[in-house]
């Protein structure tokens, strides 16, 4: 017979997810960082080098997340499904912000605070979709 495990046990385990969620976001976010600096620098605006570069780091994240993160309790397919919309809804939420905070010319100036900014918010909404994603529980 287990033994419940205990408040204190829970929140250990949610915080532990949570440094190894972002350790691997901190990869996938400096592939992202990386390639949104130099495409919004050399090639794109700010709103197109966003779509590219985040796009670009959710399937590094996806991956990593398989792989060091989270317990597969659905199909592979039906995760990727799951887990590439969420990514959708944070890439149309990142988009937004990274438009709206353009509007002021600080932003404008300092494009990597708008794109830090901007993923500290997402951090938290990618963390506890993802987690339902894969294992169909948010706590």
């Amino acid at each position: 017979m287990s033994q419940p495990i205990s408040t204190f046990e829970k929140i250990k385990e949610l915080l532990r997810l949570k440094v190894r969620f972002a350790l691997t976001s901190s990869i996938a976010t400096g592939l992202d960082y990386v390639l949104y600096l130099v495409l919004v620098h050399w090639f794109f605006s700010p709103v197109v080098s966003n779509i590219i570069s985040y796009s670009s780091a959710a399937l590094m994240n996806f991956w990593m997340q398989k792989r060091f993160i989270f317990e597969l309790n659905r199909k592979v397919q039906n995760v990727f499904l799951m887990t590439m919309t969420i990514s959708v809804g944070g890439l149309l939420l990142s988009t937004l912000i990274i438009y709206l905070l353009n509007l002021f010319p600080f932003f404008q100036q300092y494009q990597f605070v708008t794109k830090l900014l901007t993923t500290g918010i997402i951090f938290f909404y990618n963390f506890y979709l993802k987690r339902f994603a894969f294992e169909g529980r948010f706590v």
